[in-house]
């Protein structure tokens, strides 16, 4: 039989800064955000004492009720990285890296089965091993699952262990459907959403016992293939292991890029946003030696005071020309583009990408031209590559709505703590 840990580092984001100020992070108020995106923007963490005051983690600045003081540490994804590779070399000084597949930033799922002789430890103890020397490293305070399959590991963490006062769930399928058949919300079942729940409820479903009662052929009308998932798991059964996921190939590739805009755009401004995300992309179809044939492009407004705009298009051909590709994209926004209503979300995406030896050429193609510009584009992945993203710029990178130099600047998104 298989063990699975889950382990999780505890209001992670939040961790890293309090022990950069020597705090603690269980008694201390502290949030992660960046103020200067408004009262709006999301906390990226909020430390556990926070949340015993009934606050939400990942809430947004403003929900934060004004009697409760804090102190606001700006992200700096460049650092959470940096321990998180560091917490990464800790789980492999007891376990081989074949044998751990990181999750997130913060947690990892890790097949402990033929360690626990090895080491003559249970489970138990050898997460304990592990998550103490996790904390006397670093500072930070783990928590674990241990499951009998990733989907009990994971489960066991995200409900059972936060009722355990040494922060360790353990669940097998007997176990689960005794403390966790019946567990409310359904959402806190990981893979359940709230789009999930609300389609359960039509039937009168409202946890994973109901699940259970309802014939399979209702599920699948419902759901598709995705029930067959839905009903193992309200059975306590995975199937999937490391292994499987390490040993997964997509067999369909695509390149994307959205951006959340700092402000609401207009129709001309969003234009020159989505010009540097297009630049963006294919100089990344070039360093990837690749090739598409495919574009999809999404434009989401201020409030969503309309649906999303955009559209698919297949091209002519395979191609990883910048010229070629900022002409079809521009031309999709131009025709699907609502152009009275402020912008606020900007998604493109590149779609069935291959090896660039499926480039496509024909009679008609300037092959001259095309290997001018790729040239050009390499030439510019190289200065970009030894000196920084924002070593080489373009005119549009400087007019006043451009994203690009601060985005050049930011991890997943956030502030990487870098001038």
């Amino acid at each position: 039989m298989k063990t699975y840990l889950c382990i999780d580092l505890k209001s992670f984001y939040a961790s890293v800064e309090c022990v950069e100020r020597g705090l603690d992070p269980m008694t201390v108020n502290l949030v992660v955000a960046d103020p200067s995106r408004g009262n709006g923007a999301i906390c990226l963490a909020i430390t556990p004492n926070m949340k015993r005051l009934g606050i939400h983690n990942r809430c947004r600045i403003f929900e934060i009720p004004s009697n409760v003081h804090y102190i606001t540490a700006l992200p700096r994804m460049k650092k959470y990285m940096e321990v998180s590779s560091q917490i990464y070399g800790i789980y492999l000084k007891y376990v081989s890296p074949e044998d751990i597949h990181p999750y997130s930033v913060d947690e990892c799922f890790i097949d402990v089965s033929q360690y626990l002789n090895l080491y003559n430890l249970t489970s138990v103890e050898l997460a304990k091993k592990m998550i103490k020397d996790v904390f006397d490293t670093t500072g930070i305070t783990a928590t674990a699952g241990i499951g009998t399959n990733l989907f009990l590991a994971k489960v066991a963490l995200d409900i059972s262990a936060k009722h355990a006062t040494d922060y360790i769930g353990i669940l097998d399928e007997d176990s689960f459907k005794k403390t966790i058949w019946h567990h409310k919300p359904i959402t806190d079942i990981w893979s359940i959403s709230r789009g999930t729940k609300k389609r359960l409820l039509k039937y009168g479903i409202d946890d994973l016992y109901g699940i259970t009662q309802i014939e399979e052929e209702v599920l699948f009308k419902e759901f598709g293939v995705n029930a067959r998932l839905l009903i193992d798991h309200a059975y306590g059964i995975e199937t999937c292991t490391i292994e499987d996921i390490k040993n997964y190939k997509s067999q369909t590739n695509s390149l994307s890029n959205s951006q959340v805009l700092f402000s609401d755009y207009k129709y001309e401004d969003a234009y020159l946003v989505l010009k540097e995300m297009v630049d963006l992309n294919s100089l990344e179809l070039i360093e990837k030696h690749v090739v598409t044939n495919n574009i999809a492009l999404s434009i989401g407004y201020s409030k969503d005071v309309i649906n999303p705009t955009g559209g698919a298009r297949k091209l002519d051909g395979y191609t990883q020309s910048r010229e070629k590709l900022m002409k079809e994209f521009c031309d999709l926004f131009d025709k699907t583009t609502n152009k009275n209503y402020l912008i606020r979300r900007i998604s493109i995406s590149f779609g069935n990408v291959k090896d660039e030896m499926y480039n496509s050429i024909d009679l008609f193609s300037d092959v001259e031209k095309m290997n001018k510009e790729k040239v050009l584009q390499q030439t510019i992945l190289d200065i970009k590559s030894k000196y920084g993203k924002n070593s080489i710029l373009k005119g549009m990178n400087l007019e006043k709505n451009a994203t690009a130099i601060k985005r050049n600047k930011l991890i997943g998104g956030h502030n990487s703590g870098e001038d």
